[in-house]
């Protein structure tokens, strides 16, 4: 080893050590900024309420909120506590979700990997997308009747939609150098579909999943709005027709953040399954 080429790995090797440290300077500012905004949201939430510029019944204060919250956590809300309203909707949401990836993954994969079998699917898959999902919710009730079946059944469709899209549309963005290189060294399709397009298609496939839990949460009310007695969605509908906003309030900021652990479970299994999104 040269002595010029000493000075260099040393100043490589320093480099690499005061990236860290900035990169972690940058993420320590955002979550700064991240608390910021939160406390200024909540300081404004308590000015508006505490002025009385809205009526306590349509705004009440985080305090109002944070009381409300306690009390449900002690007595719970018409028959059932907090923690099985919840429960129990993310049971309905969980079962639906997990039949939405085992249907929408493979079926998405083959529409983007076989022309004729995207012609035979796709079009009902884009023909009941864009409906809202009160239109058929109805033709639900009427078939499956009003237990957890229509709901499950509503919550599914939501789901199913965004994964599969994601699934088709990832298959149909990967490279064809990539599948002719594979193709050449003497892969079979079978192959070249396990190693080359389902690889390729992860970070897709994740980013169609992230997406169904967001339509899923929020398609959760309307499956719950009908004939059911529990539930963090049923449980915001009702206290809503009382007029009961702190407890709206409280539904809304619990599955909002039941929301985002859910999301940021995703973003970590996505980190170890997927370490190469956004590399490329």
């Amino acid at each position: 080893m040269s002595d010029n080429e000493t000075p260099n790995r040393a100043a490589g090797v320093t480099g690499m050590r005061t990236r860290r440290p900035r990169q972690g300077i940058l993420r320590r500012g955002e979550t700064w900024i991240t608390v910021i905004a939160v406390v200024v949201v909540l300081a404004a939430w308590q000015t508006i309420a505490s002025a009385r510029l809205v009526s306590a019944v349509f705004l009440p204060s985080p305090a109002e909120v944070w009381h409300s919250f306690l009390v449900l956590l002690a007595s719970g809300y018409q028959g059932h506590t907090l923690l099985q309203h919840l429960g129990i909707s993310l049971a309905r949401m969980g079962v639906a979700y997990v039949l939405a990836v085992l249907t929408a993954i493979p079926l998405g994969l083959a529409s983007g990997y076989s022309a004729k079998f995207r012609a035979a699917i796709d079009p009902f898959v884009e023909f009941y997308r864009p409906l809202p999902p009160l239109a058929y919710y109805t033709l639900l009730i009427i078939w499956l009747g009003i237990g957890n079946v229509s709901k499950v059944a509503l919550l599914y469709l939501a789901a199913f939609a965004p994964i599969y899209i994601a699934c088709m549309s990832g298959v149909k963005s990967v490279g064809e150098q990539r599948i002719h290189s594979a193709l050449t060294l003497g892969a079979s399709r079978w192959q070249v579909f396990r190693y080359v397009v389902f690889p390729s298609c992860l970070p897709d496939i994740f980013t169609g999943m992230r997406t169904a839990i967001g339509f899923t949460y929020t398609t959760l009310v309307a499956a719950e709005m009908v004939a059911a007695q529990s539930g963090i969605g049923w449980m915001v509908l009702t206290a809503a027709n009382f007029l009961r906003s702190d407890i709206v309030f409280v539904g809304i900021i619990i599955m909002g953040i039941t929301g985002l652990l859910i999301d940021g479970i995703f973003r970590l299994v996505e980190r170890s399954v997927v370490p190469w999104k956004g590399k490329e």
